[in-house]
């Protein structure tokens, strides 16, 4: 194909997620995984597209039963299966979600674990700020607000430190990097701050 693996990912993700906070989530996965591809050199693109397409069937199909064989990311794993995406990327989408029953295996793997809820947590730390700009954004303050159980709930601090160690790196190497990637694309996350 003449478009790169992220551009073609890019096209079908906006096919299939119409929520702004959905689409920024994915947004923010694709630029750590990019990140983290890049200190690893790795595929870059293909990391990215991962990212970008790891949750594209939760809006249609969020699963949040955690059925271990219907809905997110089964039914998009499937379409992308049927059109032909390499069993590489459908792996790596299925292992994200642990009720799955595929275990990580590989650096893809691992890596989408690791920044999946992290990227989200990020994100909601910069929006506490009072400037909302992911530059007022440090280590300190993510650990701190890991700490508080009040805070982004939805968000799994267990699956956060689980990342960091199966990705084999120190948790505050990993947000450190997480935060260095969103800060790359802060204007189309929404984190360059208040207007």
């Amino acid at each position: 194909m003449a478009d790169s693996l992220s551009e073609h990912a890019r096209a079908i993700f906006h096919e299939w997620v119409q929520s702004e906070s959905l689409r920024k989530h994915c947004y923010a996965v694709a630029d750590s995984m990019k990140h983290f591809a890049q200190l690893r050199d790795e595929n870059a693109d293909l990391w990215e597209a991962v990212g970008l397409l790891h949750d594209m069937d939760y809006e249609r199909h969020p699963n949040l039963e955690h059925n271990p064989t219907e809905g997110h990311p089964f039914i998009g794993v499937a379409w992308l299966r049927e059109h032909g995406w390499s069993e590489e990327i459908c792996r790596a989408i299925l292992s994200h979600a642990y009720y799955a029953g595929v275990p990580r295996e590989t650096s893809l793997e691992k890596a989408l674990y690791a920044v999946d809820e992290l990227s989200s947590f990020v994100i909601a730390v910069a929006l506490v700020r009072p400037t909302k700009n992911i530059a007022d954004v440090d280590v300190a303050a993510v650990k701190k607000k890991m700490k508080d159980k009040a805070f982004a709930r939805a968000v799994n601090r267990a699956d956060i430190v689980r990342g960091a160690e199966e990705l084999g790196l120190p948790l505050d190497e990993v947000i450190t990097n997480v935060i260095a990637a969103l800060r790359a694309d802060a204007s189309r996350l929404g984190l360059a701050g208040a207007a």
